[in-house]
């Protein structure tokens, strides 16, 4: 059976300018620097992902940018999908996402927010709690072709945070 990695990425620490709205907030400086860390943590693994789907929303955007910038990541037309039903995405919803990618896909990245974010690792990995703080990574093994993947059916690996580095989660 084919091991797939799904990367589960919140996006970095945002800003909040006046007179903003919500999908338009950049990323703070604090935000900037996680996802350069994000981006060297993945890099370190060996985590470079085939296919990226990001949110549209202009911090996943900054985020995405910065995390690819310390990957060795040739950024080819269609590599980056943005799609906008990530932006307040319910785990549902980032489950259909990830149900229509390609079988020749093996590591794909999903860029958005939380709590979609946190809930769709948690319904894929059976876990109960989880703490996935801005500029969170999660990696999850599955197995089987994407559109197969459903609540239960995969494995948190490692998460990752800037403040805590990487844990290996007990069941």
């Amino acid at each position: 059976m084919t091991k797939r990695t799904l990367l589960v990425l919140r996006h970095s620490k945002s800003a909040y300018p006046e007179d903003t709205a919500d999908v338009d907030r950049p990323l703070s400086d604090r935000g900037r620097r996680d996802a350069a860390k994000a981006g060297g943590w993945l890099l370190d693994q060996g985590l470079t992902p085939d296919l990226v789907v990001c949110s549209t929303a202009e911090r996943t955007r900054e985020t995405w940018d910065l995390v690819s910038d310390q990957l060795s990541w040739a950024d080819e037309p269609g590599m980056v999908r943005y799609d906008p039903r990530i932006y307040e995405a319910s785990p549902g919803d980032l489950l259909t996402v990830i149900q229509e990618i390609p079988d020749e896909i093996s590591i794909l990245a999903l860029v958005g927010h939380n709590p979609g974010s946190a809930e769709l690792v948690l319904a894929l990995a059976g876990h109960r709690e989880l703490s996935f703080p801005t500029s969170a990574l999660a990696v999850i093994g599955l197995c089987g072709g994407w559109a197969g993947v459903a609540p239960g059916s995969g494995t948190l690996d490692t998460v990752w945070t800037p403040k805590g580095g990487s844990v290996r989660p007990a069941g």
